[in-house]
This record gives C-alpha cells, structure tokens and sequence, in this order.
C-alpha cells in the first residue's frame, strides 16, 4: 500500500503526466454528463420510463444501454454513444482487404492513416444516420402521442440533427483523448459506460439472494470470488505473451555510447495481439440479425428473435465464432510481420536457426497464428461466460459483468491504460504501476 501510495505521488509529480490523466479524467466527466442531458421535445419522464421497461430485459438493447452508460435509456443526446463509430470503423478495415484505394492509403503513413480516419468520420454521420431514425421510432412506438410536446417533421428534423451531433461529439471526445490524454479515448468511453452501471447491477444481485432467503450472503460471497477469479483469468489472458529468442550480431546501447556484441533479447509476442477489439467488433455485428426480428416472414422474425436473445444458444454460437473470426482478422492487419522481420534485419537482429527476412518474416507469422488460436478460444469462452451463469440463478445485469464483453473491455482497457502510465513512469526513472517495472538509473 505504501508502494502504491508513493506510486501516486510520482504520478502526480511529472506534469505532463499529471495534465494528461486530468485531461482524461475531464473528458470522460463532460461525456457522462452529455449522457444526462435528454432530448428535447418529449415528456422524458415517460420515453425513459418505457425505455428503461425495454431495456431492463437484457438482450441487445440491454447491452447497448449498457455501452452507452445508460443514455440509450434516458433519451439523451448521445443515446447512440460511440457505437457508430466502432461500427464504421468495422467497415472501413474490412473495406481495406478489397479496395485497392484504401490498401495504398494504409501504406502511405501518417498522411494515409489521416485519410482512413476522415473516411471513417464521414462514414460515422452515414450510419447515425441509419441508426438515428430507428431509434425514433422505437421511441413513437413506446410512448403515445400525448408525450410529445413536439411532433411530426419538426421532432424528428431536430431529433436527428441532435443524435447525430451527439455521435460526433462522443467521437470527438474519444480522439481528444487518444491525441491529447492517456489511453484510448474511444475503448475509454465504453469502459465508462459500462462502469456507470456496475453499482446498480450489483445492488440488484444483492436484492435477488438476499429476497430468497436461501443462503442468500453466502452465495454472494461465492459469487464475488468466482468474480476476481475470472477478473484474474481475464489478466493473463490480456498480458500472456509468447518469447521468440533473437540473437543481435552487435546492439547499441545508450545512444553510441558503446556497442555490445552477441546480445540476446526476445521478441514478445502477445497471445491475445488483438485486445478487445474483436469482442467490440463482434458485438457491434450482433446488433444486426437482431433487426430481421421486424421482419413479417416468420421464418426470418423467428431467427431475428433468437438472435435477439443474447443469453440464447445460437446468440453466443455465432457470437464466439464471430470472436475467432475477428481475432485472425485484427491480428493480420495489426501485427505486420514482413515489416517486424525487416526491422529485425536492419538492426543486426535475427532468430538463432533462420535467415534474416522472408523465412523470419513466414516464422513469425506461424507463430502468431498458432498462439491466436488458443488465445481466441480462450477469449470467446469467456465472451459466452454470462449466457452459462445466468442458467444457475444469476440476475441477467450481473451476469453482464461476470465475464463477457463488459469484463474483457473494462479489464482490456485498464490494463492498456495502466501500461501507458507505467512507460511514462519508467521513461523519468520511476517505479512503476507494475510489479516488473522497476526503477531505472540515468544512463551516465
């Protein structure tokens, strides 16, 4: 405790350190309370009365609410939060692997990147633009016409000027925060989100066993345990890496203070390269057979509403497929292991037993498609997790946390947080937030 005290401390002395976590910190205060801020034009008392009944069932739009830290609820400004966005970030890298325009924008750099990202921007409106309307008229069919004190083309003209202002500036906010703050600034939107309802989950588990009067405090207790177990599961899964030995003919140390030959260091490469990008991925996909419940065929209503149903079967089949899918995807286009290799070369670098370039760069890539198996089995089993506890008595809204995609995010972003506070620790010669980072010495 004293460690961590005095951790805290060393955090607050490095200013640029210090203005960034408050920075965050700062954004995410002004995003929770754009999430309060209803929209205008309709008796909120009752469209969040009949949305908070929607919702309260679970299934997609339970976890949707859930992402949106409760604004999907409440009727407020940014009730589609940063969903459209992850959405058209979705489309735009798999567009990458087909357009040959993107592909070359990829690998322009800094300036391709930019454009990727203004594309994904404009793609971001498009989508609201889908999502808005049918957010509406989820409202009109909740509530009568008597709540609206706006109506016609004029509440929906300015409904949806407003949701989708609300989008951009939830997307904006988590780009403020990537650029200017610690962490990312998207991935951190969820994660707060997903935290402004944990108390109230929890509260509810309490209120559940403690009603039955069967052992009620002592199944919580069971319940809490279990809980830290997966939380810890969900570390290793997250900070578990694979060691390729590499041999340097000569590495430099210290700047060209000297040059130290016959050096060996290993290339760590993460078995899950990933992160939560594939259960954000996946999650955002899963929002779409929901819809085909709508559909007048009965075939294709019935397939809608067992998708609907994500504490369902086929929901969490498809759900961890789509998990495994997304994990070989993200890790192909994230981990590219012809540039590593090239790396490797060009600093007098390479792996005891095989030739510096094409056949590292095949080794490599063999590896990282072994290890991503494991880890993308082990990711989607703990995705599915809250579909197997919520079958022995647990509330639908713990269970979220029990594992699954609110665990992963929370547990995937605080880690990835944490590490970014840690390397500017490390960078000014302070103990870090971990247990390997350990205080460095000035390099005379």
């Amino acid at each position: 405790m004293r460690n961590f005290i005095q951790t805290i401390k060393d955090i607050w002395a490095i200013d640029e350190l210090k203005n960034k976590i408050l920075l965050t910190l700062g954004f995410m205060a002004i995003y929770r309370l754009a999430a309060q801020v209803p929209l205008p034009g309709i008796d909120i008392t009752a469209a969040q009365a009949a949305l908070k009944n929607q919702t309260s069932g679970g299934g997609i739009l339970g976890l949707l609410d859930m992402f949106t830290g409760g604004a999907f609820a409440q009727a407020s400004i940014v009730a589609l939060g940063i969903m459209p966005y992850i959405s058209a970030s979705i489309v735009v890298q798999l567009m990458t692997i087909a357009v040959p325009y993107l592909q070359k924008l990829q690998k322009d750099g800094e300036s391709g990147r930019k454009k990727i990202t203004q594309i994904t921007r404009w793609l971001t409106i498009g989508i609201t633009m889908v999502q808005g309307p049918a957010y509406i008229t989820n409202i009109y069919q909740l509530i009568p016409s008597s709540a609206f004190y706006i109506s016609g083309a004029m509440f929906w003209i300015s409904a949806m000027v407003i949701l989708t202002a609300g989008t951009i500036f939830a997307m904006w906010l988590g780009e403020k925060i990537t650029d200017k703050g610690i962490g990312n600034g998207i991935s951190l939107l969820i994660m707060i989100g997903i935290i402004a309802r944990f108390p109230e989950s929890f509260l509810q588990e309490v209120a559940s066993k403690l009603e039955a009067s069967n052992g009620g405090a002592f199944m919580i207790l069971i319940e809490v345990i279990l809980w830290l177990l997966v939380i810890l599961t969900c570390v290793y899964l997250v900070t578990a890496v694979r060691k390729i030995a590499v041999q340097y003919a000569r590495k430099t140390v210290g700047g060209n203070i000297r040059n130290v030959s016959g050096v060996r260091d290993y290339l760590p490469l993460k078995l899950n390269s990933s992160g939560v990008m594939p259960i954000i991925f996946a999650q955002a996909i899963m929002f779409a057979p929901g819809l085909m419940a709508g559909s007048e065929n009965e075939v294709i209503k019935a397939m809608g509403i067992e998708f609907s149903n994500m504490f369902g079967l086929w929901y969490n089949v498809l759900f961890a497929v789509l998990i495994i899918v997304f994990s070989y995807f993200y890790t192909a286009i994230t981990i590219p292991t012809n540039k590593m290799a090239d790396d490797l070369k060009r600093s007098g670098g390479f792996i005891p037993g095989i030739r510096p370039g094409k056949d590292t760069a095949e080794l490599l890539d063999r590896v990282l498609s072994l290890i991503t198996f494991p880890g993308s089995l082990f990711l989607a089993a703990v995705a599915v997790l809250p579909a197997l506890v919520v079958k022995i008595g647990m509330t639908q809204s713990w269970a979220l946390f029990y594992g699954g995609t609110s665990l992963l995010i929370m547990v995937g972003v605080a880690i990835d947080t944490i590490q970014q506070i840690n390397s500017h620790l490390l960078n000014r010669h302070y103990d870090g937030l971990m247990k390997k980072g350990t205080k460095r010495k000035p390099i005379a």
